[in-house]
């Protein structure tokens, strides 16, 4: 196939055309369709006419110093509106938007100080506690009325115990206490039939320290006494000062110090009072002081055949008296010279014993004989009753 016949056929040209192909070109007042197309002119009698406008320049912003006030008013001279001067609107196509001209010139605000990069950032700026932090959420209302409810509960809980085992262990101490004071009480009462008198009046008797200046002591038992009343045993004022607290029965026992030149005689009186008596009886020694009177003596017991055989009332040169609170018991000493030596004004075991004492009691040391043997006894007696009243575990 040939160039020719792939080309795509002109469109028939209408029949009244009057210029064929091959004639003059068109005339002026018949433009070709090839010719560039001139813009449409509308005839100017059918315009009407446009009127006149004024145009004015928009008036200058208010000066500095009435936006703000702390400005000092700029020194411009002021401007005044002009007048463009008015020309006529030629015909033909609408002219373009007349553009104002700018403003008259005007110094710029001072910044405001609040708006500088360096101003510090507010605390609590909108609504958080510092920028670029994360509120802590907390647990809500709720899960905080429990914890406080269980907290509550928890602390109520362990104040009725501690409470509750404070109040029942006090009573239980008080009743155990109690109970385990008079069973105490009660057993001492009856030693002297329940225990051996070798427990009670030990044949041998060491005193650690109980001799003159903390010098050791010993004793050695030379006589024991029957048990029996209490006639005839005490000066007449001291058996009517422990008539109060009855007598049950006297247990008494002799001892001599190693260079069998003292003797002392040991003595328990085993009362039938209960212990509110012998509280009243002992504070009525210590507030009177009964056991300081030279006619409160106890008398010693003298046996036949030993060293204390010539140990009567007028050899008595030192002694003591204690009334027991814990037992119903008075335990006393008097001693003397085992040779048979008078001695005219007997002195309290207290008073021999302390340091610059000047008496023949005291320079003798019977105060000590007196006071240690005495303390040795009642210690003994004490160790005998504890086992008595221990309860079994």
């Amino acid at each position: 196939m040939s160039t020719e016949a792939r080309r795509a056929p002109f469109p028939p040209r209408p029949a009244d055309d009057p210029s064929p192909a091959g004639t003059e070109a068109p005339t002026e007042d018949e433009p070709s369709v090839f010719a560039p197309r001139r813009p449409l002119q509308r005839p100017r009698e059918s315009r009407p006419p446009v009127p006149e406008a004024r145009i004015t320049t928009p008036p200058p912003p208010p000066p500095a110093s009435a936006r703000f006030p702390d400005t000092p008013p700029p020194r411009t001279p002021a401007a005044t509106p002009t007048e463009t001067p008015t020309r006529p609107v030629p015909a033909g196509p609408e002219p373009a938007p007349q553009v104002p001209p700018p403003p008259a010139w005007s110094p710029a605000p001072a910044p405001d100080p609040s708006l500088s990069w360096n101003a510090p950032w507010p605390v609590g700026a909108f609504g958080q506690p510092e920028p670029y932090e994360e509120p802590v959420r907390g647990p809500g209302p709720l899960a905080r009325l429990r914890g406080r409810t269980g907290v509550a509960a928890v602390c109520v809980v362990l104040g009725l115990g501690l409470i509750g085992g404070a109040l029942a262990g006090s009573w239980l101490t008080g009743e155990d206490g109690d109970r385990t004071a008079d069973s105490g009480f009660a057993a001492a009462g009856s030693l002297w039939h329940n225990v051996p008198v070798d427990q009670l009046f030990p044949p041998t008797v060491r005193g650690t320290g109980a001799g003159p200046g903390g010098a050791d002591r010993s004793w050695t038992r030379i006589a024991v006494a029957p048990d029996t009343g209490c006639e005839g045993a005490f000066d007449p004022l001291l058996a009517r000062a422990l008539a109060p607290v009855g007598c049950a029965r006297l247990l008494r026992a002799t001892y001599t110090d190693a260079t069998r030149t003292h003797v002392t005689t040991v003595g328990l009186l085993f009362t039938k009072a209960d212990p509110a008596a012998m509280a009243g009886l002992a504070a009525r020694f210590r507030n009177e002081r009964l056991d300081r009177r030279t006619d409160l003596l106890p008398l010693p017991y003298a046996a036949k055949g030993t060293p204390a055989a010539g140990f009567g009332a007028r050899q008595r040169a030192s002694w003591t008296v204690s009334v027991l609170t814990d037992a119903p018991i008075v335990a006393f000493a008097v001693s003397g010279w085992a040779d048979g030596r008078t001695v005219d004004t007997p002195e309290p075991a207290p008073d021999a014993v302390r340091s610059g004492a000047t008496s023949a009691p005291a320079q003798a040391g019977l105060g000590n004989e007196a006071q240690g043997l005495a303390d040795r006894v009642q210690r003994k007696l004490r160790q005998t009753v504890s086992p008595a009243t221990e309860k079994p575990s």
